[in-house]
């Protein structure tokens, strides 16, 4: 089981990981609040992979039946190593574009907030929080564990539907070899 944790695993986290260094080095300065959806849609597109590792290691190493619990703790091992590829991708990331995201972030979101109507005490008010959120994210033991906690629930969703589909071994049942 754990071959299949490691590589479906780092491969889900390179492909999370790749796109989303590849949109943070060729974004504008103050355009990082729309990237989120198009992040979320990547790592739910990438997380796939634990269904795909799921069904082949219950087809080819469980011949076919696999239990909840089994199928769950392979999807979690699966989201849980793809988790720490996303965070070491986006260390690299910060590392290679000098940490801009982090001023590029900030300014959209006084910039949202600005646009929204607010008055200047709001906006004033999330400027301040901003300037917080950028010492707090300098630190790389406070980014490190938030930047895992953005893969963490998507895994967990894209892990239980897995294992509730594929413990029912008619679904997607096993291919028999012809012979």
């Amino acid at each position: 089981m754990l071959p299949q944790i490691l590589v479906f695993g780092a491969v889900a986290g390179v492909l999370v990981a790749v796109p989303m260094c590849v949109m943070v080095a060729n974004s504008e300065p103050g355009s990082a609040g729309h990237s989120q959806l198009v992040g979320y849609l990547t790592m739910l597109v990438a997380l796939s992979l634990v269904f795909v590792g799921v069904k082949r290691y219950r087809d080819r190493a469980l011949g076919g039946v696999i239990r909840f619990g089994t199928a769950l703790g392979l999807g979690l091992g699966i989201s849980a190593v793809a988790g720490v590829v996303y965070v070491i991708g986006w260390e690299v990331t910060l590392a290679l574009t000098d940490y801009r995201f982090v001023d590029s972030f900030a300014a959209a979101a006084v910039e949202a907030k600005r646009a929204s109507g607010a008055s200047p005490a709001e906006v004033a008010k999330v400027a301040a929080d901003m300037a917080t959120f950028k010492l707090q994210y300098m630190n790389r033991w406070f980014r490190m564990p938030v930047t895992f906690v953005e893969i963490l629930p998507v895994g967990i969703i894209v892990s239980l539907i897995s294992a509730a589909l594929l413990r029912n071994s008619r679904f997607l049942p096993a291919r028999r070899a012809p012979g």
